[in-house]
């Protein structure tokens, strides 16, 4: 077993990571930017090494800062996370080459896997259904209009090395074919360096769902159920869930036997995702594999009771996996908030600030992984993503219930999140109906919200009691203080009404 790892990466995955590191006894070692410095990841690691600038070029992509850190504090692996190097083969093989075990597939499954074009071509030879398309990127617009003619409109357009949603256009007329893969190539090109995109038939009302799967260094690869990742805005998740509302025991079979052969196809090792879309009439087609740990994987841990980081670190390590296929039982149901540092109100625009206040759920069923705590100051720089809420029920009116009533207890203050978007969406009959597909999200921010019946007086009189006690200033400042509970002053600033009742019977005053 590895006596020290660095994670290179930062926020709740690196926090996830650490207490991982911490429960099988082995060192962890952290990596920070400048803006970083304060940040949760630092405090909890057993090590930290500032590696630069706030730019990710600077810090968290910078191989060769990464890598002497590694030789520096004698770390004798690498967690990538996701996101940054995570899916980065030319990384992975560095490690190797640096003599550190890097947590994850190799940089041979990460080249096959990380080009789409190059992965359907493998997936082809390899039996696997995908949508149907080009396996090659797109030599011209003409070559492009031939293949949408034949496959039939609406299409969409794709980067090969791309994912979230850069370098993707959906087409409805070949009008809008040649301008749309102009604009693709061109996006694929600034956010990946590759212009390469091809194209597919646009599945209508697709639900996306995806199989995790595990796979050790011994030949052993097994599927752990699948995740509903259908809510999405702008192609990115929003929201995940385990088990799927439509999947059942004899489609959840036949999809983790397409899984397995993928990873087979690719000489997977590690902790991978393959994902699939789903049409109205339950067929499934291959969408590509993340070779990375996702964002979701809680929802998968909590419905099977199995640690996916600590199960990533012992095939690291050289371990056989500690099962098999059939002992794999799935139970319950867990549903993933992933909560964001943006303005609902402002289009979701990104919030950075200081975080003034923070209440945190607890109760039954109910996990955070978070990289955020009070008093920190969350930076413009990087990805918004502040925490995971999850719940976790028998079933899954158990889980929304749960989920909802967590909601209702978190607050976050000074920063705008979206924890109301999802009060919303957990409170949708077409989700608690489970009528999802990709589509679902954006109709449902075109609908009109319904209305807040009912007041809760009380609990606004608390609150306002609550900021005047922590920042009166602030509070009277911005006419959010109860008028009974703050005044002012003669020189203009905030008194607190708590405060003068306390000095009030101090004195012995009636």
């Amino acid at each position: 077993m590895f006596k020290k790892i660095l994670i290179a990466n930062r926020g709740e995955i690196a926090v996830r990571v650490i207490r991982a590191c911490r429960e099988l006894g082995i060192a962890s070692v952290a990596v920070y930017s400048d803006v970083d410095r304060a940040s949760l990841h630092v405090r909890k690691a057993d090590e930290a090494y500032h590696i630069g600038s706030p730019a990710a070029a600077e810090s968290y992509l910078n191989f060769a800062k990464i890598l002497n850190v590694a030789k520096r504090s004698g770390a004798d692996a690498i967690h990538p996370g996701y996101g940054f190097l995570s899916e980065n083969a030319k990384f992975a093989q560095a490690c190797v080459d640096a003599g550190v075990k890097f947590i994850g597939p190799t940089a041979a499954s990460m080249e096959m896997m990380g080009s789409k074009t190059r992965a359907r071509q493998e997936m082809e030879r390899a039996g696997v259904p995908f949508v149907p398309g080009t396996s090659k990127g797109l030599e011209s617009a003409e070559q492009a209009e031939q293949v949408a003619a034949k496959i039939g409109y609406p299409v969409m357009l794709k980067a090969a090395a791309g994912g979230g949603g850069k370098g993707m256009r959906l087409v409805h007329t070949p009008e809008e074919l040649k301008p749309a893969l102009e604009a693709a190539q061109s996006e694929a090109e600034r956010s990946f360096g590759d212009r390469e995109v091809y194209v597919e038939k646009a599945i209508i009302n697709p639900r996306h769902i995806e199989m995790q799967v595990l796979a050790d260094e011994h030949g052993n690869t097994v599927y752990l159920g699948e995740r509903e990742c259908s809510i999405q805005r702008r192609h990115q998740k929003v929201l995940e869930e385990s088990p799927s509302p439509i999947v059942d025991a004899d489609m959840r079979r036949r999809m983790g036997e397409v899984a397995v052969r993928v990873a087979r196809a690719a000489g997977y090792t590690n902790a991978g995702t393959v994902e699939f879309l789903v049409d109205e009439d339950k067929n499934f087609y291959f969408l590509e594999m993340n070779t990375r740990l996702q964002v979701e994987h809680p929802v998968t841990e909590l419905i099977t009771g199995l640690d996916l980081v600590h199960l990533q670190i012992r095939v690291a390590a050289g371990e056989k996996l500690p099962f098999r296929q059939e002992d794999v039982r799935i139970r319950g149901h867990a549903i993933e908030c992933r909560i964001y540092a943006e303005d609902p109100d402002n289009n979701y625009f990104p919030s950075p600030g200081k975080i003034t206040l923070l209440l945190l759920p607890s109760g039954p069923g109910i996990r955070r992984d978070s990289g955020m705590y009070e008093g920190w100051t969350v930076p413009i720089d990087y990805d918004p993503l502040l925490a995971k809420l999850i719940g976790y029920g028998t079933d899954r009116t158990q889980a929304i219930s749960r989920l909802t009533r967590a909601l209702h207890e978190y607050f976050v203050g000074g920063i705008k999140t979206n924890i109301s978007l999802f009060r919303r969406i957990l409170t949708d009959a077409d989700f608690q109906a489970g009528r999802l597909d990709t589509g679902y999200l954006d109709r449902l921010l075109k609908s009109k919200p319904p209305e807040v019946r009912g007041g809760h007086p009380e609990v606004a009189a608390i609150a306002a009691g609550i900021f005047a006690i922590l920042d009166p200033g602030s509070a009277a400042g911005n006419g959010n203080a109860s008028p009974n509970l703050g005044s002012r002053t003669g020189d203009g600033t905030a008194a607190s009404g708590w405060k003068r009742v306390a000095r009030a019977e101090s004195l012995g005053q009636k």
